[in-house]
């Protein structure tokens, strides 16, 4: 790649493409300045794409693969160009009826038994079809670059298309899907885990680098794996606001992102904990939650006004806007185990954003122990500790200032998208170059 106007033929293998509103945005600090001729992707989200880095997409989904189990003459396999697609998502339509439906609702639910049930419904002769091998070939990649995933047919699409041309893998890894094993009396359990280690034990000693979300879970995977692959951080697009003391009258504070894993009971520690500083405080949460079970647990809290869903764009101006951010994770341990590497897209955009942070949540969890790290945060581990950790950010306009600096100093050493594309460039490099050689 020392033609920095050239850079190789990239096929992407990620359950879902580029989007700004998704955590698949995450691919703009590797690909923003690849050209779109030398990138195409497969993915099996059932949504329409948008625009992104890529020429060419290829779709396959749950349904087709399905409906080709009980009809041969299905075709498997949805092609879409950039020309064609639109900037944005159109408005959600979900078509899906009967059955259909009922399935795709209960693959939602992340279960050994039904990541096991996905295993034989992506039985590969069912997608691997001629119309597939074409659009390989017409392309003929340098490199596949394997959003890792706790599916077992993300991880087989890449093998086949690394053994079919004799190319490399770059794996990206923002989360421990290998290592997070846990007690479990399930028969369903432990064969899912012992085939999913298997399979990516074959991705593994494949000719093989890495691409890591965090120094924390670069660590761990490097040294398990003999891999020599590096942090790239994830960048982001909020514009960076001069700095101003928090209104301490009527302060906005807003949370936006997952709500899972715990994330939602530790936003009610937090508005409870504002609530003993003053009443009218509150938190304003948006996100794409629609779970009774998840998002309950908000709306019953006086002092959180839960706002739903809204576009990237509109993420944006509520930075702008705001004087607080939180930054929450869980303290159960089944939802650190989840969590204990991983470094959310809420990192970059608070960091980027100028905005005062709160960061709560177990000091085991990635993104935790990142801002900690970082010192552009004021963090809280201790529940019992929330509402001093609060009042003394809230009081003291100097240590505003002193987070203010600590951010923007790490916004450009670490979420910079000059250097994590560069970096990423370096890394694909190195890895064609023969820098990882096969195990």
């Amino acid at each position: 790649m020392s033609d920095k106007n050239c850079h190789p033929r990239v096929l992407i293998v990620g359950t879902v493409p580029y989007s700004k509103n998704s955590s698949s945005r995450a691919f703009n600090a590797y690909f923003h300045n690849w050209e779109k001729e030398n990138l195409r992707q497969v993915f099996s989200n059932p949504d329409q794409p948008t625009k992104g880095h890529c020429e060419s997409l290829y779709q396959i989904t749950d349904k087709m693969m399905l409906f080709r189990r009980f009809k041969r003459t299905t075709k498997v396999g949805i092609t879409y160009r950039y020309e064609d697609l639109p900037d944005k998502r159109p408005a959600s339509v979900d078509g899906s009826k009967g059955i259909i439906k009922k399935l795709y609702a209960l693959g939602k639910k992340k279960t050994p038994l039904n990541r096991l049930a996905r295993k034989w419904l992506w039985k590969e002769k069912y997608w691997n079809t001629e119309f597939f091998r074409n659009w390989l070939d017409e392309f003929r990649p340098e490199c596949v670059f394997l959003a890792f995933s706790d599916d077992f047919f993300i991880n087989q699409i890449a093998l086949f298309v690394a053994d079919r041309f004799g190319i490399p893998i770059m794996t990206c890894i923002g989360d421990d899907y290998y290592f997070n094993d846990k007690r479990s009396l399930s028969p369903f359990y432990h064969s899912y885990r012992k085939e999913y280690k298997r399979i990516i034990d074959r991705v593994f000693a494949h000719k093989c680098s890495a691409i890591y979300i965090s120094d924390k879970i670069r660590d761990k995977y490097n040294r398990e794996f003999s891999l020599k692959g590096d942090t790239v951080y994830l960048t982001s697009d909020i514009p960076r606001k001069a700095f101003s003391p928090i209104n301490t009258d009527s302060p906005r504070i807003t949370y936006c992102g997952n709500i899972r894993l715990g994330r939602n009971k530790s936003i009610v520690d937090v508005a409870n904990a504002l609530a003993k500083i003053n009443p009218e405080y509150r938190i304003e949460v948006f996100s794409s939650e629609t779970d009774k079970k998840y998002t309950s647990v908000l709306k019953k809290c006086k002092n959180v006004f839960f706002r739903g869903a809204i576009p990237y764009d509109e993420v944006v101006d509520v930075f702008k806007t705001s004087d607080l951010v939180l930054i929450v994770e869980g303290f159960a341990e089944k939802d650190v185990n989840l969590t204990r590497y991983s470094l959310s897209t809420k990192a970059a955009d608070s960091i980027s954003s100028g905005c005062q942070i709160i960061t709560y949540g177990s000091s085991e969890c990635g993104v935790v122990e990142y801002m900690q790290g970082t010192g552009c945060a004021m963090v809280c581990t201790d529940k019992a500790q929330l509402v001093a950790s609060i009042k003394k950010l809230m009081e003291n306009v100097a240590l505003q200032k002193e987070l203010y600096d600590k951010s923007c100093e790490i916004m450009i050493v670490n979420h910079n998208n000059q250097k994590s594309n560069e970096k990423s460039e370096r890394l694909f490099e190195e890895l064609l170059d023969g820098g990882e050689s096969e195990k």
